[in-house]
């Protein structure tokens, strides 16, 4: 698949939250995903099995979801990039709403790498 390919195909997918299958279709079993130094309790890591690992810690960081989006990526070479946030209430905090834009890397067909900045 090309970056427009996948692009189109991740914003497919985000629209019905189905992010574990974007994971499983999109991501090689190789991605990084980057949190930015500031990020609290999320960090780091190489692997599919340690991106869906972050992602269940982040799950269980959360009381309760009350929205969220996606927007279209906007796609440059091997990039593409979208805003999205969460409109969340976190275990021990007020409701709130996470923006944040996320910028993938395609090789080989692929996401190898997903980076956050919020």
């Amino acid at each position: 698949m090309t970056t427009t390919e996948i692009a189109k195909r991740f914003y497919e997918l985000a629209q019905q939250g189905n992010w574990t299958q974007i994971q499983d279709e999109l991501f090689s079993p190789e991605a990084k995903s980057i949190e930015p130094p500031t990020a609290q309790g999320l960090k780091t890591v190489a692997g599919l099995d340690q991106i869906k690992q972050k992602g269940r810690e982040w799950e269980k960081m959360i009381l309760e979801v009350h929205g969220g989006y996606c927007n279209e990526p906007q796609v440059a070479g091997n990039f593409f990039s979208c805003t999205m946030g969460v409109d969340v209430t976190m275990k021990g905090q007020p409701r709130s709403m996470m923006d944040e834009i996320a910028l993938y890397e395609v090789k080989d067909g692929k996401i190898v790498t997903e980076q956050f900045f919020f």
